[in-house]
């Protein structure tokens, strides 16, 4: 503070500035050029997750649709399935780990992607990247939470299936 009250007081002589007038230059220090650079990276932040998050809803509605289709086809298997002693939870269970596996499995393959884009941009610029566990981990985690939330309503649904339509059912 007392090095800017300096520049001030000596760049206002210099540019003949009268006291009572507003100053006609800036004096930028460290702490203001930070201060940019956090409202920058923190407006990119705040854009990424909003992006993601559409592509998170985007995403589980996929898995729902690929779901409801799976059910469908298998029909046939939820009726075998149900009548030989299947409980409705067992179906549920079925489809609800079936839709989190996918949603998981596409998530670790996000993660693997960035990986690898991350060590070429790091070997290829003067850039530094790196991909930290943490991140990883909660990525995968919340692919498989968007994969059991968007499972629920195709997993109750098949098992909700009467055995004897589901038999008939070609």
């Amino acid at each position: 503070e007392q090095a800017q009250d300096e520049v001030r007081s000596l760049l206002r002589a210099w540019r003949h500035v009268r006291p009572g007038e507003p100053d006609n230059f800036g004096v930028f220090s460290s702490d203001s050029l930070l201060a940019a650079w956090d409202q920058m990276t923190g407006a990119i932040a705040a854009t990424a997750v909003a992006v993601v998050s559409v592509f998170m809803v985007v995403g589980g509605i996929v898995i729902m649709n690929i779901m409801l289709a799976v059910v469908t086809e298998r029909t046939h298997e939820i009726g075998v399935r149900k009548a030989v002693g299947a409980r409705r939870q067992d179906v549920l269970n079925q489809f609800l780990v079936e839709s989190s596996v996918l949603s998981g499995m596409g998530g670790l393959i996000g993660v693997t992607i960035a990986w690898v884009i991350a060590i070429i941009v790091r070997n290829t610029t003067s850039v530094p990247m790196a991909v930290p566990y943490y991140a990883v981990f909660v990525s995968v985690g919340l692919s498989t939470l968007v994969g059991l939330f968007f499972g629920i309503y195709p997993a109750q649904r098949a098992a909700k299936l009467d055995p004897i339509v589901a038999l008939r059912y070609e």
